[in-house]
């Protein structure tokens, strides 16, 4: 079998960071942008970072309060919404 009969698989996309580590690199460029010593390009590259991160960690949280939604509503039949402090919403 020659070399241009052969299928390219695609890759698959790198995995996401944890939410810790997520939040720890958003932090970072926070620090980066609020210290001033960025060029006007490097911030901008940081800031688009930053969103795109954001809205990752955004994603993860909605994802995360679904799960539990669902969790809290297997469990025992009854669904009753709560804040994460334990008092009833």
């Amino acid at each position: 079998m020659g070399l241009l009969s052969r299928t390219i698989e695609p890759m698959s996309e790198p995995a996401s960071p944890s939410f810790a580590d997520g939040l720890d690199h958003l932090e970072a460029l926070v620090q980066q942008l609020e210290g001033g010593n960025l060029s006007l390009e490097d911030a901008l590259q940081r800031f688009e970072e930053g969103i795109v991160l954001s809205k990752g960690l955004q994603q993860q949280l909605a994802d995360a309060h679904r799960r539990v939604e669902v969790l809290k509503q297997s469990l025992g039949g009854e669904y009753r919404a709560e804040t994460l402090d334990g008092e009833n919403a």
